[in-house]
């Protein structure tokens, strides 16, 4: 569930690895008081220039404080304006596999400028992710193309090839992963913000978390319900412990649907015909909004026959990486132009397409390494027979061709090899009513459906900000005036709707 086009299951997507280790800092004595953070300079390109690093020291196992350890990467902004600082707020990142620090640089102008100085804003890169220590599954290039690492059926929705692919990565996983692999979930996300916390010497938080991060700050909230401020949740996905990862994902058929006639109207719009280069015929794909539809999965299909090569070498252009650069354009209009083109070119003979970036290279094995760890180590997936997943994924490709049955199909996690560490706690309407939840209407990686759901389990805790916008991510995304003011006059001053709220475009 992440941050743009990170944020969602399985969707790591920068294109460089790092060497894994261990941390070999010395434990800390019980009782002893927080470790001191040593912060250094670390402003990033188009980030606040005032951002700073450290790093923290956390138990590898929360069970046994006194024994190994693992270094976090930890990221903060301080207030600009001393003055007006009423405390610290932490940005909780999408994923599972996103970077915290990363998060903080590309939102921290936006959120210094919004909130005035009000906080110190903070983040925490998770286990494996980042600064933090890193470890790997040793998957090949090729079991980290994003097409292969996430469940996409063989042409005709043929499923051999993904099921061997997640056996093969799940077996590579318990051989190769290490404890801290195996120690990489929610719950322990959870323990480390609460740690980060203490080093900081914080008595309690405020968040703004995004997509699975939501997640992570629901859990929290849940864990340490005295130590929130003001909570905010962004990009809410169904919060069932019981299906969790699986849930999400197959939520992203039906949440396509949704969020496809916004790139239809606008494929669809007269104005298209100017974008793009002079002469080159635009960028508009049918005469009417409804045939935008078939023509897209017309070709997916022509495309899952006859692959077509592109400016990527040993990447040729299918069905499946249609389909999946399709989904990722989803997350925001301003990757409608690209996607257009790319299937402008798809059909054209002459032309030879590029790919997205996010498709023209592997995920990173660090980030593959995390987003398949957390996703499994959170909860027991069932392990059905193949013809009975068979079945499901032909289902779910007749009734949502534009995702292909992916949705639905067998991750690494029907093969994992060790049992969740615990239980994922069910979120309840227990602890102060603090939570403000915002939510554009039809988000294509965690669905407004899905959103009602993490609604109803908080309750009285909560009230919701629902924005008639596309995309995944509101608060300072959309540009819709009303919920950005709503957000931030909830941080800055604490007041909240009396009640659940849309705000229109």
């Amino acid at each position: 569930m992440k941050q743009r086009a990170r944020s969602g299951l399985l969707l790591a997507l920068s294109v460089s690895a790092v060497a894994a280790t261990l941390s070999a800092v010395p434990a800390q004595a019980a009782g002893s008081s927080s470790p001191e953070l040593r912060w250094r300079p670390c402003a990033q390109e188009g980030g606040p220039d005032r951002q700073e690093c450290a790093e923290l020291s956390v138990p590898l196992d929360y069970g046994d404080p006194e024994g190994p350890r693992t270094r976090l990467g930890v990221s903060r902004v301080p207030s600009d304006r001393p003055e007006a600082r009423r405390g610290t707020l932490i940005v909780i990142p999408g994923g599972p596999g996103g970077s915290g620090t990363q998060r903080l640089a590309q939102k921290g102008k936006a959120l210094r400028k919004e909130l005035g100085g009000a906080y110190d804003l903070v983040a925490l890169d998770p286990r494996g992710i980042g600064g933090s220590d890193r470890t790997g599954c040793g998957l090949s290039d090729e079991d980290r193309d994003l097409v292969n690492l996430r469940p996409w059926p063989g042409p005709g929705g043929d499923i051999a090839d993904s099921v061997r692919r997640a056996r093969r990565v799940a077996d590579a996983c318990a051989r190769d992963g290490g404890p801290l692999l195996r120690s990489m979930s929610t719950a322990n996300e959870v323990r480390d913000i609460d740690s980060f916390r203490s080093a900081l010497g914080e008595e309690k938080l405020s968040a703004f978390a995004s997509s699975y991060g939501t997640y992570v700050a629901a859990q929290y909230a849940q864990k340490y319900p005295d130590r929130t401020d003001r909570w905010v949740l962004d990009s809410n996905g169904d919060p069932d412990p019981k299906r969790v990862a699986r849930g999400w994902s197959a939520n992203l058929s039906p949440a396509m649907e949704q969020r496809f006639p916004d790139f239809a109207r606008w494929a669809a719009d007269p104005a298209r015909e100017k974008d793009g280069p002079e002469g080159g015929g635009g960028l508009r794909l049918a005469r009417r909004a409804e045939d935008v539809r078939p023509m897209v999965v017309a070709l997916a299909e022509r495309l899952d026959r006859h692959p077509k090569p592109t400016t990527t070498p040993g990447r040729p252009l299918t069905g499946n990486r249609l389909r999946q650069a399709l989904q990722l354009a989803m997350y925001g209009d301003t990757a409608f132009a690209g996607t257009a083109r790319l299937i402008k070119d798809a059909g054209d003979p002459r032309a030879t397409p590029v790919l997205p970036a996010a498709l023209a290279g592997s995920v990173p094995e660090h980030e593959a390494a995390v987003t398949v760890s957390t996703i499994c180590n959170d909860v027991r997936w069932p392990r059905r027979s193949l013809p009975a997943t068979a079945r499901d994924v032909a289902a779910d490709r007749a009734r949502y061709p534009l995702t292909g049955g992916m949705p639905v199909g067998v991750f690494p996690c029907a093969f994992w090899k060790w049992a969740p560490a615990e239980e994922p706690a069910r979120i309840t309407s227990d602890g102060p009513s603090n939570v403000l939840m915002i939510q554009n209407l039809r988000d294509p990686a965690t669905p407004y459906f899905g959103a009602l759901k993490m609604r109803e389990a908080l309750g009285r805790r909560a009230r919701m900000i629902s924005v008639d916008s596309g995309g995944h991510g509101a608060y300072l995304g959309t540009g819709n005036a009303c919920g950005d003011r709503k957000v931030t006059d909830f941080l800055r001053t604490g007041e909240r709707p009396e009640k659940d709220v849309l705000c229109a475009r």
